[in-house]
């Protein structure tokens, strides 16, 4: 009888650590499912440095830093290169001014 209670006892025990186990798995799986579906929009990003390269070539330099700066404070992403790219950040290229124009560079 007390074999047949550790048995019990340690099935129960190796099932239980078996679904932790995988739950654990099943919770990766979706926390790298997410981060690689966004990795580029939703990363930590240093805006000011972004913006700088976004900004190099402008010629209204420190005009194009300021609305660069509150377009990834906003959208948290700034297209690659000195312009276009849209389609990388839609918030940042979608973002209008109350004239309708387009707000960042």
């Amino acid at each position: 009888m007390a074999i047949s209670k550790a048995l019990i006892v340690s099935l129960l025990v190796s099932l239980l650590v078996l679904q932790l186990v995988e739950s654990n798995e099943a919770v990766d799986d979706q926390v790298t499912v997410y981060n690689v579906s966004s990795s580029y929009a939703r990363a930590r990003i240093n805006c000011p440095v972004r913006c700088a390269v976004r900004c190099r070539l402008s010629s209204r330099h420190k005009i194009c830093l300021r609305a660069c700066g509150t377009c990834c404070f906003r959208c948290k992403c700034v297209p690659p290169g000195a312009s276009g790219n849209a389609k990388v950040c839609p918030c940042y290229y979608n973002m209008t001014t109350h004239g309708g124009r387009r707000k960042c560079p």
